[in-house]
């Protein structure tokens, strides 16, 4: 069963690691990619870290992109521009953490991205 794909963004690689590690213990069967930081390991983000995480975590069912800062946002809406895929929804105004968690245990029960982010939404 195709799971929807979760890529964490964040202006630190050791951020978006430490919340995969979180999800991990919980679900283990949902695609988990990671854009943290920018294409030289400082702080801030990348447009083609976040394109290559989108396609390893991309499905049938699609992919939601979190964030942490605003522009992290900005370049989630570039990538998702630049992205051959079309079914990538950016969760806005999610807190980071808790958003990746719920959307990462929705996902593994197979719900749909509408009604994930329709939850997130409705949650925060």
């Amino acid at each position: 069963m195709d799971h929807v794909g979760i890529v964490l963004i964040s202006h630190s690689i050791k951020v978006v690691e430490g919340i995969k590690d979180i999800i991990s213990q919980v679900v283990d069967n949902v695609p988990i990619e990671l854009a943290g930081g920018t294409d030289d390991n400082e702080i801030g983000t990348s447009v083609d870290k976040i394109l290559s995480a989108i396609d390893r975590a991309y499905s049938e069912k699609g992919v939601i992109l979190l964030f942490d800062l605003g522009s992290a946002m900005m370049n989630a809406e570039m990538a998702i521009e630049m992205s051959e895929h079309r079914k990538i929804k950016i969760a806005e105004d999610i807190p980071l953490l808790e958003g990746a968690y719920i959307a990462a245990v929705e996902s593994g029960m197979g719900k749909e991205m509408e009604q994930i982010l329709k939850y997130l939404k409705d949650s925060f």
